[in-house]
């Protein structure tokens, strides 16, 4: 079969080979792809980021959100039929230790994950454990169904701590998964919601999906203009998608006393911070990692069933997989929103 694979420890290192079909074992099914979404963290293998470099073993199938059929089952499979169109939970968890005992296993001391540590989902077939599998409304769009695994981050972010309804919020950093927390936001019920990005085309995309108010703070002083937007205060909530120091700084000043900030964007290096800071203004600090299993996907089907979100907006590009490497081009040209590579469409 054809897949896009991670052969080489540099940046790029790429390549489209022909690999053998995987079967099911126990407990597994097999997927046939019918689209794959390119995110941030594939961007992260391609560009060889030291936490990848890390722990990939190469070569690797790449790509971690799929949906597709399930079209065979390994023994001892429950609930999953062939024919059922599902999405996939990206973290393999062992469901042993003490996170995953504790209902938290979107935050389990061994998980593994498609594409990194497993071959991936950018590929014509697809073999995984049963466990991640979602199963989709036969009628859901599959394209819809390729980007469940993002949105639920989202979700997850919106739904933490004080939540977002009534409140104001800002979604610092409106890749995908920003543009998806605009929505989410918007949909749950935040007063203001104010997107920033360097990117035109990512903050014409954020008004698209509900923002108020669309800052870019490569032309503004986005900490001076959020306080002349709120009264002085500063938003309730910090939404912190950019993975960049002077982002993740801005935010943070942007943040009224008492708020409540929400870290999803990982750093690829160490960054600096005045712990200082916070002492005097007492923010709570959340990181959010993934989704919660499965609850997050509940409420992001719901949203997207009961017509509170479209994702459609963010799909920028699809791309045939033979293709693949035009999507990471259009990502790294800035001309992608979210591209898909369509497998078996």
């Amino acid at each position: 079969m054809l897949a896009l694979c991670k052969t080489a420890p540099v940046v790029d290192g790429l390549e489209l080979r022909q690999v053998a079909k995987p079967r099911p074992g126990p407990g597994e099914i097999r997927l046939r792809v019918r689209f794959a979404g390119v995110c941030g963290t594939d961007m992260h293998i391609y560009h060889w980021a030291p936490r990848m470099a890390r722990r990939m073993q190469l070569p690797r199938v790449m790509g971690h959100e799929v949906c597709g059929i399930v079209d065979e089952v390994g023994d001892g499979v429950l609930g999953i039929k062939m024919g059922d169109q599902v999405s996939l939970e990206s973290h393999i968890s062992c469901g042993q230790c003490r996170p995953c005992m504790l209902d938290q296993r979107h935050l389990c001391e061994h998980t593994r994950y498609p594409g990194i540590d497993v071959d991936g989902g950018f590929a014509e077939w697809v073999v995984v454990p049963a466990s991640i599998a979602w199963v989709n409304p036969p009628d859901f769009p599959p394209h819809l169904s390729a980007m469940m695994e993002p949105f639920g981050i989202a979700v997850h972010a919106c739904g933490e701590g004080t939540g977002v309804a009534g409140q104001r919020v800002l979604v610092n950093g409106c890749g995908p998964i920003g543009l998806m927390a605009v929505a989410a936001a918007r949909a749950l019920g935040a007063h203001q919601v104010i997107a920033a990005d360097l990117n035109p085309v990512r903050l014409a995309s954020a008004q698209a999906m509900g923002a108020s108010h669309c800052l870019n703070p490569g032309t503004h002083n986005l900490v001076k203009e959020i306080h002349a937007l709120t009264n002085g205060e500063g938003v309730d909530v910090v939404i912190e998608l950019t993975g960049a120091e002077a982002g993740l700084h801005a935010a943070l000043d942007a943040l009224r006393r008492g708020g409540d900030f929400r870290l999803i964007g990982a750093p690829s290096h160490p960054v600096s911070l005045d712990l200082t800071q916070w002492v005097r203004t007492g923010p709570t600090i959340r990181s959010i990692h993934g989704r919660r299993i499965w609850r997050s996907w509940i409420e992001a089907a719901d949203l997207i069933a009961n017509g509170r979100v479209d994702l459609s907006p963010l799909v920028s590009h699809v791309v045939p997989l033979e293709d693949a490497r035009e999507a990471f081009q259009l990502v790294l040209d800035g001309q992608a929103v979210k591209p898909l590579l369509a497998v078996h469409g």
